[in-house]
């Protein structure tokens, strides 16, 4: 029986703006494989992560059309931190857009915000008793 979840697909429009995109906020390029015919392999991940995103350059119409609304506009995606502080006053200077202050909720410190082509995320420091492990 699998153990883990090792990779979300997240759709992209462009392999070199999304891996730009997401080494610039401080995630790890993991892999970076050419699969001919302008397909790639492309993993990204937070340092020390277990679970990567494999970014999908959308190829057909309904996967451009699905770029940004994957879930349907719900938030999806939890990016976990453990200096809230830091890591959103670093997103802010690199011009993340967020939806709202930051907030205080029973399982922690969170903010929601949008990548460049519109999926919703939360940035989260967990209390201590409510982690994901």
């Amino acid at each position: 029986m699998p153990r883990r979840l090792a990779l979300v697909s997240l759709v992209v429009p462009d392999y070199n703006e999304a891996l730009d995109f997401f080494t610039g906020i401080g995630f790890d390029c993991l892999e970076d494989t050419d699969l001919g015919g302008g397909k790639r392999w492309v993993r990204v991940a937070p340092p020390g992560a277990e679970t990567a995103i494999l970014l999908a350059r959308a190829n057909t119409k309904d996967q451009q059309d699905a770029i940004g609304d994957q879930s349907g506009g719900r938030v999806w995606l939890f990016l976990e931190t453990e200096n809230f502080d830091h890591d959103y006053n670093r997103m802010r200077q690199l011009n993340v857009t967020f939806e709202e202050n930051p907030r205080d909720e029973p399982y922690g410190r969170v903010v929601v915000w949008r990548d460049p082509w519109g999926n919703r995320w939360d940035l989260v420091e967990f209390k201590a008793q409510s982690a994901i492990e």
